[in-house]
C-alpha cells in the first residue's frame, strides 16, 4: 500500500483543478499544468481535495498511486511558490555571470561556456552563487545538474561547480617523502 497515495491534496485558494479522463488540469491565473496519468490511477476531486486510487491491488498499481499523487502535489507547490536549487562556484577565476537568455560560465577552461537559459528557467547569478528558479521541480533540477555537470568539485582542493548543501569529502594530497 501507498502512505503517500492515500494522502488527499487541498487545492489552495486560487487554484483550479479539473480532471479530463485520464488527464488532471491544475489552473492558476494564466499558468496551466497537465499531468497524463495514462489511465493508471483514479482521479476525484472531493470537497476541495484531489483524491487518487489505485487501479487494483498489485505492487505496480501501488507505485503508480504514490507516483501520481506526489508529481501532482508538486506541481501545486510550483504554481504556488516555485522551486529553487543553488549552485556554488569555488576555484580561482571561475565564475558565472548572466547575458540576455544566456549563462556564461567560466570554469578553468581555455574557452566560456554558454549555456542557453531554457524557457521557464529563472537564473540569477550573485558572486559565486548560481540560482535556478522555476515552477517545474523536475527542469529546475535537471538544469542544475546540467549547469554542475560542466565541472564537477573534485575532492583535494574543492574547485568545481557543486550544489550549495552539497558536502565535499576531501582527500589527504600527495606528501613528501623523509
Amino acid at each position: 500500500m501507498s502512505r503517500i497515495g492515500k494522502q488527499p491534496i487541498n487545492i489552495p485558494s486560487g487554484f483550479e483543478v479539473k480532471v479530463d479522463g485520464s488527464k488532471v488540469i491544475i489552473k492558476k491565473g494564466k499558468d496551466t499544468k497537465e499531468l497524463d496519468t495514462l489511465g493508471n490511477v483514479g482521479v476525484k476531486i472531493e470537497d476541495n481535495n484531489i483524491v487518487f486510487t489505485p487501479k487494483s491491488e498489485d505492487k505496480a498499481s501501488s507505485a503508480f498511486w504514490g507516483t501520481y499523487r506526489a508529481l501532482t502535489q508538486n506541481i501545486i507547490i510550483g504554481l504556488d511558490k516555485g522551486f529553487e536549487k543553488k549552485l556554488e562556484i569555488n576555484g580561482v577565476g571561475y565564475r558565472a555571470a548572466v547575458k540576455g537568455k544566456i549563462l556564461e560560465l567560466q570554469l578553468g577552461y581555455s574557452h566560456p561556456i554558454n549555456f542557453d537559459i531554457p524557457t521557464g528557467i529563472l537564473i540569477g547569478v550573485e558572486k559565486n552563487i548560481v540560482s535556478i528558479k522555476g515552477s517545474d521541480k523536475q527542469q529546475v533540477g535537471q538544469v542544475a545538474a546540467v549547469i554542475r555537470e560542466f565541472r564537477p568539485p573534485e575532492p583535494y582542493k574543492g574547485k568545481g561547480v557543486k550544489y550549495i548543501e552539497e558536502h565535499i569529502i576531501r582527500k589527504a594530497g600527495k606528501t613528501a617523502k623523509k
